[in-house]
């Protein structure tokens, strides 16, 4: 049986609409003596990033645990906060092609949401970044307390829509996610580039 065609889109952040320069990171970790990736390596591990994801403790303390787990590499407590807080100022860019296409979808009366495993400095970010109002929900892991690829994630990420899931197209650029969606009942693509918005906009069909 042929599926639903969607009528709400569902993005992810980083990595869909949110663009990291991993240079950033190389800069601080060159100058306060880091090996190569450790800033991301010690911040991703997951017994560090679980509890900030679902909103156990906050992004201030996230980073600060980070910072700790850098001390006796740079050499005091001062350097190492010194090192993340540099690392952390900057906040990604806003990938304008992808941006554009939810303002075109938006305008067509597609709904739009924003699925993303985030801390409590997302809001802070979306402003920073200039996108408040751009999306119609922000679907905050941290917020919800759960985390994708939960099926529980991406049900309240429906219900915020007020679209089920069966006519929920949802985005991504990690496979884990894009099963759980599917798991979920969503139609679900793995998002490689900007070469994907003529497969979307023909899923969307609006």
């Amino acid at each position: 049986m042929a599926r639903e065609r969607a009528t709400a889109l569902l993005l992810d952040f980083d990595g869909v609409l949110r663009r990291w320069d991993p240079a950033v990171a190389a800069v601080v970790e060159r100058e306060y003596d880091l090996s190569e990736g450790v800033l991301g390596e010690i911040a991703m591990q997951w017994g560090r990033l679980q509890p900030v994801l679902t909103g156990q403790v906050s992004h201030a303390e996230w980073m600060s645990s980070v910072a700790d787990a850098l001390t006796e590499s740079v050499g005091s407590p001062e350097r190492a906060r010194a090192a993340v807080e540099q690392w952390q100022s900057y906040r990604g860019e806003v990938d304008q092609e992808v941006l554009a296409f939810v303002r075109e979808v938006r305008a067509a009366g597609v709904r739009v949401g924003l699925a993303t495993n985030a801390t409590d400095l997302l809001d802070a970010d979306l402003a920073a970044l200039g996108l408040v109002g751009e999306l119609d929900v922000v679907v905050n892991s941290s917020v919800i307390g759960v985390h994708k690829p939960a099926p529980e994630y991406f049900q309240a990420a429906c219900e915020a829509l007020a679209t089920p899931p069966a006519r929920v197209l949802f985005v991504d650029d990690e496979d884990w996610a894009v099963r759980g969606a599917r798991s979920a009942g969503l139609s679900a693509h793995r998002w490689g580039g900007h070469a994907d918005l003529r497969y979307l906009r023909a899923a969307l069909d609006y």
